[in-house]
């Protein structure tokens, strides 16, 4: 399959805003779309879009510059923060291809390294991550307390 990858436009945020959905539905629609709006004046921030030729959507991938990432190195660090692949072209290289797109921008910044997380059963992510070439640092829950 031929595979396209370019970043996001501001032209392209309704249907990143469903995918995003698709992959987060903690938010609606609409505010994905807000947050869509934010991230594209953010600098810090660079999202992906995987196209076939005829230019519909596969998936996406959004990255965002940390000041820190457990199990990284170096300060600040790339992190991936979403990956969504539409599930009738997934195991067909457009995660690979988005990744490889998105590490290929990121040596040219000056990056070393690009870090990731995934829930702790999220086996098939696991398994993803490692496909494209990420390798496990460390297992972390987290944990919280409400002030009040």
């Amino acid at each position: 399959m031929s595979i396209v990858i370019r970043k996001m436009r501001a032209s392209d945020s309704q249907i990143w805003a469903e995918m995003r959905f698709k992959l987060w539905d903690s938010l609606s629609v609409e505010e994905h779309l807000g947050d869509i709006g934010r991230m594209l004046g953010d600098r810090k921030r660079t999202s992906y879009l995987a196209l076939r030729p005829d230019n519909a959507p596969l998936g996406f991938a959004e990255i965002c510059i940390r000041e820190y990432a457990n199990g990284c190195t170096a300060q600040p660090v790339p992190f991936l923060e979403g990956i969504w692949i539409d599930p009738k072209h997934r195991r067909q290289g457009v995660g690979r291809t988005l990744v490889e797109k998105m590490t290929a921008d990121l040596i040219e910044q000056g990056f070393h390294e690009i870090c990731s997380d995934a829930g702790i059963r999220n086996r098939r992510s696991h398994r993803a991550h490692q496909n494209w070439g990420f390798a496990e640092t460390q297992r972390v829950i987290f944990f919280r307390k409400i002030l009040r």
